[in-house]
């Protein structure tokens, strides 16, 4: 199993990031999808999750109006999509796939992680 997360970079604030997880070795729709980020010297918070079928989504409140996780199963893929960044969402930012149905906002019920993409947001 492998996710490769990509699409991260430095932009100024108020810009915007889409990143996306591909997936391989196992199939997107059995997996609950999320993005969490670390920065540096701080722990791994969440961001976002979507369900199996891309219908609901869980959102951190730091992020919520501003981030949109979404799902395409059939390419294997997962987006978070990030609108007016601000440079406190400085971080690498990591994909999860968990096979529990449950939407989590914790690390535990995930599965597997992606190797992470840097995302810097300048003032």
């Amino acid at each position: 199993v492998q996710l490769q997360a990509s699409g991260g970079g430095l932009v100024q604030a108020g810009g915007s990031l889409r990143l996306s997880c591909a997936a391989s070795g196992l199939t997107l729709s059995r997996y609950t999808m999320g993005w969490f980020r670390q920065a540096p010297g701080k722990g791994r918070e969440f961001v976002a999750a979507v369900i199996r079928s891309g219908g609901s989504a869980n959102y951190a409140d730091s992020v919520k109006g501003r981030f949109t996780i979404s799902r395409d199963n059939a390419k294997n893929t997962v987006y978070l999509q990030m609108n007016s960044l601000k440079p406190e969402d400085t971080a690498v930012y990591y994909c999860a796939a968990g096979l529990s149905p449950i939407v989590a906002v914790t690390t535990t019920p995930y599965d597997y992680w992606g190797q992470g993409t840097q995302v810097t947001v300048s003032s």
